[in-house]
């Protein structure tokens, strides 16, 4: 099977080329940056220019692929100018649901995301669901994050649900750590607790999962995902303190001490968002909306599966030689 790889140089897309080399697939891997390879420099993919900005190297790069993956949608961080960040993210959706049909793509895996979920209950007047497992018949509702993130990502998968003459199956990784996280991204919390960085906790609860067994879900998304649906891809629901607890057992360190209250973390972040100057990441300041999630339907229909959380956390320190 050919298959083409948007994003094949960060994490998620890293994994995704890897797992279908695997299956001895040929993939194509899109790239903006003909020097750049991400952490799949050592494998057998043919490499192909891509930019979503335009239409003409989409089509290109998708060109004789029976299926694309999806995985580097656009990425704003922020609360300011978030109509423009949306704006721009749907039209590059648009253009890449575009170029799959003009390449005669039979099937788009998309990589969603997590914040498409909706994890605040309006009959509770804005109080977050911090207990319930939610799944894929929750949707997050525009505006109520204050981010450009979430909102850009809930129009992204909403536009490829939509689509109705091109098959689209979107999945949606919880928060992603592993081995490959070239940037990195969502690993660093496990680099950063291991080096020390996170002497400080407060109550959340993160469905924590594998880049790896991620990647392999995208896989079978392939043959059992039903088009126009979109499935968690998770791993295991952990309290904060036991994921730094954790990095810390296998770095032999003791855990955090310190517990920070959720109002102290608020005020915090309403103090930063006022000042122009100073940048806090978009998952840091919605805090409030991580919370447990269930993958029961990718388990049901794709045969998702999860490894233990401590062998990623082993894996990952060891890929950045921490261990």
């Amino acid at each position: 099977m050919n298959v083409c790889v948007l994003g094949a140089t960060g994490f998620i897309g890293g994994q995704i080329a890897r797992a279908a080399v695997a299956r001895g697939w040929s993939v194509r891997a899109a790239r903006r940056r003909v020097d750049t390879v991400g952490a799949i420099g050592d494998l057998q993919v043919q490499w192909v220019p891509a930019n979503l900005r335009d239409a003409p190297s989409l089509a290109e790069a998708m060109r004789g692929c029976e299926v694309l993956f999806h995985a580097a949608g656009a990425y704003p961080d922020g609360s300011r100018h978030i109509d423009i960040a949306v704006a721009e993210a749907a039209s590059e959706m648009h253009r890449v649901l575009d170029a799959a049909r003009t390449a005669g793509v039979r099937r788009v895996i998309y990589t969603s995301t997590l914040t498409t979920v909706e994890r605040k209950d309006p009959s509770q007047k804005g109080r977050a669901v911090l207990s319930t497992a939610l799944d894929e018949s929750s949707f997050y509702i525009p505006g109520t994050a204050k981010s450009a993130y979430y909102d850009a990502k809930y129009a992204m998968e909403q536009i490829a649900l939509d689509a109705r003459d091109i098959d689209v199956v979107s999945l949606l990784p919880t928060a992603v750590f592993g081995p490959g996280d070239i940037k990195p991204t969502t690993s660093a919390v496990l680099r950063d607790a291991a080096l020390g960085k996170f002497p400080v906790y407060f109550d959340a609860t993160l469905n924590c999962v594998d880049g790896r067994d991620v990647a392999a879900s995208h896989m079978l998304a392939v043959e059992k995902g039903r088009p126009g649906q979109r499935y968690i891809l998770g791993g295991h629901n952990l309290p904060l303190y036991a994921v730094l607890a954790t990095v810390m057992r296998v770095m032999g360190k003791p855990p955090p001490r310190l517990k920070l209250s959720r109002g102290l973390l608020r005020a915090v972040m309403r103090a930063t968002d006022a000042l122009p100057f100073v940048h806090v990441p978009d998952h840091m300041r919605a805090f409030e909306f991580w919370g447990p999630m269930s993958s029961a339907k990718a388990v049901r229909e794709l045969g998702h599966t999860t490894r233990a959380f401590d062998q990623t956390v082993r894996d990952t320190l060891a890929w950045f030689k921490l261990l």
